[in-house]
């Protein structure tokens, strides 16, 4: 069983790191200390720990934060952890909004600033909140749980799918004798993990994804056999065609290999989408987005790979994974792209094991005061970074360009920059990573001088490149030289049409080589990759479809 949380939240970063320090001081065997800079932030930390069915003891909010102050921060808190006990921060002048916490949020206590000294003043206190919540109890979140080695990339892949759909779960190792118990009592061994039981008693062992995606409920079989509009992928671009094509009465259906979401569903912080001045995560972006296209009526399939695309006269046929054919009148390439895998000695025998690509929400608790490494210079770095320096004790953002400008967005440099526990390497690269089992040190190497480096560390996240999902697709689809899918226009070779092309008009925008066969984001030869850009694209995708329909 993990500790259970004390959380503090308040936007000056000096009082904040003061307040988690004295509380680690005190209550740091028996209790998690998590601390968050505004109350947006805080409030998703919260979605996280309740994805993974931990429990929330304490929470202490300063009072004077922009954006949500700290008793609108409590008040939405309560609907996650209701039993959580509650305490506000606030300053002389502030004892009347003290007041008005106890009124709103049935606040416990407030605590004056400063408090020092704390063995007077706020110890006192916040141990009269402990044994009151541990008086009354706080069950544990009726969850999925999931056993397996601390470092197996098995397990790792089957956590991450069940955070990233939203499921809560718990998580035990081998290595723990509640690990073992639980083992013991589904009949499994530790040949057989990782092993999923779920709320109702099921045991999985060593399930694939699309075994967990039916287990939990998700929709992983096509409910029919023929469509408008068949969408392969499910990160921006995908779900916002997803949401204009079924509210524009087109049968539609979208198939992700993975979860919906992407990329983007896996940014910790997006701050330059329209219509979120405070940010907003890719996990609640991408959740919305998928409720929002179910609500219209589209069909989605998760945990479920497109792994052939055919023309049938008028028809667009998909083959799946499982043998299962589907067919439509159109069909909408979103796959997205991929990380370059880190040409680094020993990097691929530790993927799962200390190295992974992309942020891993799911390892945040186990980099609690820990050294992490993240590479890359795009804002999905320097998102995991920002996400990362909540709670690992140093955070080292390795570039290889000389800079960040040239690909992080400005508000993301001034953020990075401002965060005293990330250190911005420029001109750096991993050239080899070490451990027994899993990631224990890796070697930096400074490109402009070729000196090398040994740094302990046990996390390593990479943010390199963006590698094209089309291999899969039909050689008549033309790609640019980095193989990205070529477009309208950009398929016009001096006023000439592709090869094979029957209609006599030119290929719509978005339109690939094959009629009927269209492209959105990230995937897109010459596309710009940002999220706004991407779902734009997948609703532009739709009116287009529309378009060939009436003009095939």
């Amino acid at each position: 069983m993990s500790k259970p949380i004390l959380l503090t939240v308040d936007d000056d970063p000096s009082v904040s790191r003061a307040v988690a320090r004295d509380l680690r001081r005190r209550y740091a065997e028996q209790y998690r200390v998590v601390r968050a800079d505004s109350g947006a932030e805080a409030l998703e930390s919260l979605q996280e720990i309740r994805l993974r069915g931990d429990r929330v003891a304490v929470l202490l909010a300063d009072y004077r934060m922009p954006g949500m102050n700290g008793i609108e921060f409590l008040e939405r808190a309560m609907d996650l952890f209701p039993r959580a006990r509650r305490a506000l921060l606030t300053a002389y002048a502030d004892t009347d909004a003290a007041i008005e916490a106890i009124n709103v949020v049935d606040v416990d206590y407030y605590l004056l600033k400063p408090w020092e000294p704390p063995e007077e003043k706020l110890y006192p206190v916040v141990d009269q909140m402990l044994e009151t919540w541990a008086a009354a109890g706080d069950p544990e979140i009726e969850s999925t749980r999931i056993i397996g080695h601390r470092w197996s990339s098995q397990a790792h892949e089957v956590r991450d799918f069940l955070a990233r759909s939203g499921m809560p779960y718990h998580w035990y190792t081998v290595e723990e004798d509640e690990g073992r118990k639980l083992l013991q009592a589904a009949g499994a061994t530790e040949a057989d993990v990782p092993v999923l039981l779920t709320a109702g008693g099921d045991v999985l062992r060593n399930p694939s994804l699309s075994q967990v995606a039916d287990k939990i409920g998700l929709s992983t079989t096509p409910a029919e056999d023929f469509y408008d509009l068949i969408i392969v992928g499910g990160g921006p671009a995908g779900l916002g065609a997803a949401v204009y094509g079924a509210s524009e009465g087109l049968r539609t259906v979208l198939v992700e290999g993975r979860v919906t979401g992407g990329q983007a569903g896996q940014s910790s912080r997006i701050e330059n989408y329209l219509g979120f001045p405070e940010g907003v995560s890719g996990g609640q972006l991408t959740d919305r987005a998928r409720r929002q296209a179910s609500r219209l009526g589209a069909e989605l399939l998760t945990a479920r790979r497109v792994v052939g695309l055919e023309t049938h006269g008028p028809k667009r046929i998909v083959e799946l994974d499982d043998g299962r054919r589907v067919a439509a009148h159109a069909v909408l390439l979103a796959t997205g792209v991929s990380y370059r895998r880190l040409r680094a000695d020993g990097a691929d025998d530790m993927v799962g094991k200390g190295v992974f690509y992309g942020s891993a929400a799911t390892e945040a608790e186990a980099c609690a005061d820990q050294h992490v490494v993240i590479v890359g210079g795009a804002n999905s770095a320097g998102q995991a970074a920002m996400f990362f320096s909540r709670q690992a004790r140093k955070v080292t953002l390795a570039v290889r360009g000389p800079d960040l400008e040239r690909s992080m967005s400005h508000y993301l440099i001034q953020q990075i920059r401002g965060n005293d526990r990330i250190d911005v390497r420029t001109c750096t690269e991993v050239a080899s990573v070490h451990g027994d089992g899993h990631l224990e040190k890796l070697v930096l190497r400074d490109t402009s001088g070729g000196t090398e480096e040994d740094v302990d560390c046990g996390h390593l996240f990479v943010f390199i490149g963006a590698a094209p999902l089309t291999d899969w697709l039909p050689d008549e689809l033309e790609r640019d030289e980095a193989g990205f899918l070529l477009t309208g226009t950009d398929l016009l070779d001096s006023g000439r049409r592709p090869a094979g092309w029957a209609p006599s008009r030119d290929p719509f925008p978005l339109e690939t080589s094959i009629p009927g066969v269209f492209v959105a984001g990230d995937v897109r030869s010459a596309s710009v990759k940002r999220v706004a850009s991407a779902v734009g694209e997948g609703a532009m995708a739709v009116s287009l479809v529309h378009q060939y329909l009436a003009h095939p």
